[in-house]
């Protein structure tokens, strides 16, 4: 996965976090709902993660394509 497929991926994240959040203040979300929005913000700190990864391989001249996505409880973690 390239840069520009990562970013098309972040896109279409973003635009359901927006619609759920939206959403959220309307009428509240249902538990699934609430479910995919948290399961959408991993997603998204996974994609910047992935994105951080690939430019500092590239940056120290190593190929970007050996970056991988990392597991959720990995990039959740790093909040802490």
């Amino acid at each position: 996965m390239g840069e520009q497929d990562i970013f098309q991926h972040i896109d279409g994240l973003v635009t359901q976090e927006r619609e759920l959040r939206a959403r959220s203040t309307l009428d509240g979300l249902s538990d699934t709902e609430r479910a995919r929005l948290r399961e959408v913000e991993i997603r998204l700190d996974q994609c910047w993660d992935l994105l951080r990864q690939r430019r500092a391989l590239s940056e120290y001249g190593e190929d970007p394509a050996k970056a991988a996505l990392r597991p959720a409880d990995e990039v959740e973690g790093y909040r802490n």
